[in-house]
């Protein structure tokens, strides 16, 4: 099995698990945070000391061709940082669904699939902080999109690979980050994205996107361009499409309908 890499957050190699995260916010929950009513909007953004975040990545992992990464040599990253505009400007991570945040639901059901977990969130950041896992705001400014989230998961992420997934999904499959894995090293590829039947097209959905770490510098000279397509980047490297036949597994919640629709569904 390959090793498992340096904690540099903590002085202990902390696992999340989705016992102990579940536990870690219903503690949280019964002191000052109520779901029922919309969160707070705090959108002071908080940093933390950089200089504790160096990588702990051996060089010998981030070149060379690919191979199967293992769980332990991937940080799951939470993608909350959007505007919710479809939504109502609510923070879309934070709305109700079976009694938990939306992005609580992907936060446990990411758990067992990764080593590490974080979270990219501009907002609110206390609300995801009670949910126990490192949270991080966009580096790049004016809610900059899904790549913004890419950019701030590579610049925090001490493992040689990084998984997104976004927060408004909770129903994404359970071996979803062991199947990207697998087509990452069968491909050779720098970039796996999950995608679905659309009748008789193929649908990519790349906010659900297992990249190298390595490919940091490659995000950094892009959006330092002005760019933020996703596509447009992820063109730039070698990818693979993983085709999932559960195409209700990847329901995303863009609406209040939509949300409504998910909670009737499940």
């Amino acid at each position: 099995n390959a090793a498992v890499c340096g904690n540099a957050r903590s002085s202990s190699n902390k696992k999340f698990a989705p016992a102990a995260i579940a536990s870690a916010y219903d503690r949280k929950c019964a002191s000052d945070l109520t779901l029922a009513e919309p969160v707070r909007t705090d959108t002071s953004v908080r940093r933390h000391n950089s200089d504790m975040f160096e990588s702990a990545i051996p060089e010998a992992e981030q070149a060379g061709p690919a191979r199967r990464p293992t769980r332990d040599h991937i940080t799951g990253l939470i993608l909350a940082g959007g505007r919710g505009s479809r939504m109502g400007g609510v923070d879309k991570g934070l709305q109700n669904h079976l009694g938990m945040p939306l992005a609580l639901h992907a936060l446990l059901r990411l758990a067992p699939q990764v080593g590490e977990l974080m979270i990219n969130a501009n907002r609110n950041l206390g609300a995801y902080e009670s949910m126990g896992v490192p949270v991080w705001p966009d580096s790049l400014p004016d809610y900059a999109g899904p790549l913004a989230g890419f950019l701030t998961g590579l610049e925090r992420c001490e493992t040689p690979y990084l998984v997104t997934v976004p927060c408004d999904s909770p129903l994404f499959p359970e071996d979803l980050v062991e199947r990207l894995a697998s087509a990452l090293e069968a491909g050779d590829a720098e970039i796996a994205m999950a995608a679905t039947r659309d009748g008789d097209s193929i649908q990519v959905h790349p906010v659900f996107c297992l990249m190298k770490s390595s490919l940091m510098e490659s995000l950094v000279r892009f959006t330092a361009g002005g760019q933020r397509k996703i596509d447009r980047w992820t063109a730039q490297h070698r990818c693979v499409e993983v085709v999932f036949d559960d195409g209700a597994a990847f329901v995303n919640a863009n609406t209040p309908a939509e949300l409504q629709q998910l909670q009737a569904n499940d």
